[in-house]
């Protein structure tokens, strides 16, 4: 595996027939026999894209609405929102700070550092009513032992992104970005190197995971009930120690707050 970015051959396979996801549930052993199925078994350095809401999901990081006490904070700021008060709490709950909060959306600091609405507190793609879903305690955590299970189920070594959708500023539409990440490294830092006119690069770093995370959503959607693929022939430096909070831009240096 090397770290060039040469012209390459890259497939995005998804990995259908994934089951309703619970909580307990080995995602690993699920995504090995759902790619067996379908004669896509994984590969050598194949790399597993994953949504967040179904490691939430087995992670039994799910909360009924109806169980949850809204403060007068709360209560005021869902006023403002027009919200459901008992959504609000939650969100404030998985909150380090209130970004922004305008035109009936909260952009709020998540406690992993992501700045995004609603603190990634999402009812989509989950059963039951008042069922919400939250984000992973830990998704770098998550994303390897979803890695280190495929590669004692299979003997081989994967690289695995775990993925949410985000809103982008100035931009309409959102995209999926990586929050998890285990096996590769989530940005290309290209400093230092020439450009094809000879030019040294003094700034550019590729987002690598964002990327792969974008990617994959061309063929995962968000109503195929597809909720992993495989991106295989990207050439990637395997790295052990990779963090996705690489990817977070510190507030000294963030433009738009």
């Amino acid at each position: 595996m090397t770290s060039n970015r040469t012209l390459q051959d890259i497939r995005i396979i998804g990995i259908e027939g994934i089951p309703e996801i619970r909580k307990g549930d080995d995602l690993s052993r699920i995504l090995c026999e759902a790619a067996d199925r379908q004669r896509t078994s994984l590969e050598e350095a194949d790399i597993i894209v994953v949504t967040s809401k179904v490691v939430s999901l087995a992670e039994g990081k799910t909360v009924d609405l109806r169980s949850v006490e809204p403060s007068c904070f709360a209560r005021e700021l869902a006023r403002q929102l027009d919200k459901d008060p008992r959504l609000v709490e939650l969100i404030l709950r998985e909150t380090k700070s209130i970004v922004r909060m305008a035109q009936k959306h909260l952009i709020t600091e998540t406690k992993h550092g992501f700045v995004c609405a609603n603190a990634g507190v999402d009812k989509s793609n989950i059963r039951g009513e008042h069922m919400v879903a939250t984000l992973p305690d830990d998704p770098d955590l998550s994303a390897r032992k979803i890695k280190d299970g495929i590669n004692e189920l299979r003997g081989v070594n994967v690289a695995v992104v775990i993925t949410d959708t985000f809103g982008r500023p100035l931009r309409r539409g959102v995209t999926n970005i990586a929050i998890g990440v285990a096996g590769l490294p989530p940005i290309l830092d290209l400093r230092g190197t020439a450009d094809m006119y000879g030019y040294e690069l003094r700034v550019t770093q590729i987002a690598v995971a964002d990327e792969l995370a974008g990617s994959a959503e061309l063929v995962m959607g968000k109503t195929r009930r597809i909720p992993a693929v495989i991106i295989r022939g990207y050439r990637y430096k395997e790295d052990e120690k990779a963090m996705s909070k690489e990817l977070n831009l510190p507030e000294e240096e963030d433009i738009f707050r």
